[in-house]
């Protein structure tokens, strides 16, 4: 097996980087309950097996309040009563975006979401699942 130091993506793509910044800061504004976003990024990290970002989410979700019972139960989130319909409407949805597999009915999960979130609230998690996936990919990169 060949061994290649990673590239340090934060150096060698710092005006890239402080630009994926920049629309954090942008989807931060868009009034995603805390908690939720913290849950969908972890949750993303969970599917893509990024360590980093597991650990770091997960400390980040419980210094906003999140149980560890609730975090425990995060990968089974379908099969437990921990979460509200609301809560299990974005993670389908944020899985979905993660994972994405062609036969998916993206338009039932869709129906899910509106019956808890406007368009707007919609589109940021949309975004916050496209940021995450991002993260995770950079992150991995540099193991």
């Amino acid at each position: 097996m060949t061994t290649t130091a990673p590239v340090n993506f934060y150096e060698h793509g710092a005006p890239i980087y402080a630009a994926f910044l920049a629309v954090e800061a942008e989807i931060a504004k868009a009034g995603i309950d805390e908690s939720l976003h913290h849950l969908l990024l972890l949750r993303a990290s969970q599917i893509n097996g990024c360590g980093f970002c597991v650990k770091m989410h997960t400390g980040d979700a419980r210094k906003h309040g999140e149980t560890n019972e609730r975090l425990d139960r995060l990968v089974v989130w379908r099969h437990v009563d921990d979460y509200t319909p609301k809560e299990k409407a974005a993670f389908a949805w944020v899985e979905a975006l993660t994972v994405v597999d062609a036969h998916q009915d993206m338009g039932a999960l869709r129906a899910a979401l509106k019956k808890h979130f406007t368009d707007a609230e919609i589109a940021a998690i949309t975004a916050i699942s496209a940021m995450i996936n991002l993260w995770n990919r950079i992150q991995i990169s540099q193991h």
